[in-house]
């Protein structure tokens, strides 16, 4: 596998995806779409997120590798590129589970109880026992996967911001604690004010053991499954990037519509219908602009704007399923280029890792 072109000195983004298998529609226009696009700005690194399957899944893993595998061939497939980017599976880089162990011994309980995700994923999956320290942790291994890199940028929807958020609290925590440089910085100041100013600035002015990174709010368009709801594997209701053609058409003729629309002839309302949410992902401005005449004066049908709806989709699938055919076809450079991901990426957490425990005076 050639050495990746990424450049040192762009500034760097990280994020990851846990592996479940195959991508939907939701998952690429969520995140794989704008990874994308960071690449050609950033230096990135993009992961598959292993071992934070197991903090939901630990009863019933499944096939993780196979999954790992299926994640990193649509990767692959979405436009990611190994010779812009680093694309890597998490328990590959045994750092990432050695810095969680390290903060795990400095983080108040309170931090984690009071992610709000924590509470909210209890409620939605009560039929698991999630009574565990891996579940209560997840978000501080989130933070050892990012501090690692220590990343300038971390892409995320609003939903996710409050672990961005505490990932910046562990590091300003774990620099307080161990770093001298962060010490060093605060006494110097003469003044209350200029005490203020040195701790609002101690991070970027000083090369500290880890960095805040910023949340990179990336926009995530509403993107509903077949039933109106979430686009989610859980509820059954996805479109895959592997999906073929006629199974794309076959599914969106039984995607839900606008309930007040009855017959053929009632005018319908694309803002409240779950199909015209899509083609304002899909479709041309040109096209919505139709679908909303046609609608809102019983023009068209449901079946005809279903239709053009599927023509788009199709179109946008067409050559990531080229991608991800050639990839398939030969899988061996899937497991090259996670190989060398990894040793990249083992090379930037190994040196963090180390910058680490010389701050505890460990090594």
């Amino acid at each position: 596998m050639a050495e990746t072109s990424v450049s040192n000195s762009r500034r760097r983004v990280l994020s990851g995806m846990r592996p479940t298998g195959k991508l939907h529609l939701g998952n690429y226009m969520g995140a794989l779409y704008n990874w994308v696009r960071l690449q050609d700005q950033y230096d990135c690194f993009f992961f598959i997120a292993d071992w934070h399957a197991l903090t939901t899944d630990y009863a019933n893993p499944g096939n993780v590798k196979e999954k790992c595998f299926e994640v990193a061939l649509d990767f692959l497939a979405g436009g990611l590129d190994p010779e812009k980017c680093v694309i890597f599976r998490q328990s590959h880089v045994p750092e990432h589970a050695s810095l969680h162990l390290l903060f795990s011994m400095f983080t108040p309980l309170g931090w984690l109880e009071r992610v709000p995700t924590y509470k909210d994923q209890q409620e939605q999956l009560r039929e698991k026992d999630l009574a565990t320290y891996g579940f209560l942790g997840y978000p501080l291994l989130q933070a050892a996967d990012i501090l690692l890199y220590k990343p300038d940028f971390v892409p995320v929807g609003q939903d996710q911001v409050a672990h961005v958020e505490l990932t910046r609290e562990v590091a300003r925590r774990f620099n307080q604690l161990y770093d001298s440089r962060w010490s060093e910085a605060i006494a110097q100041a003469e003044s209350d004010k200029e005490r203020i100013k040195a701790e609002v600035s101690a991070n970027s002015l000083i090369e500290l053991t880890f960095p805040e990174p910023q949340a990179l709010l990336t926009p995530s368009p509403k993107l509903p499954g077949l039933d109106g709801r979430k686009m989610s594997k859980s509820y059954g209701n996805t479109l895959m990037l592997n999906e073929s053609e006629a199974d794309i058409r076959a599914k969106l003729k039984t995607m839900v519509t606008d309930p007040a629309r009855v017959r053929r002839t009632d005018p319908g309302n694309p803002d409240v219908c779950p199909v015209f949410d899509l083609h304002k992902v899909f479709s041309p401005a040109e096209k919505q602009a139709e679908v909303r005449e046609g609608c809102t004066t019983a023009g068209i049908g449901c079946i005809q704007c279903k239709g053009w709806l599927a023509d788009n989709v199709v179109a946008e699938l067409a050559p990531i399923q080229e991608r991800r055919a050639k990839y398939e076809a030969n899988p061996h450079l899937v497991t090259e280029i996670l190989e060398a991901g990894a040793a990249r990426a083992h090379a930037k957490a190994a040196a963090s890792m180390k910058d680490a425990l010389v701050a505890l005076g460990m090594e």
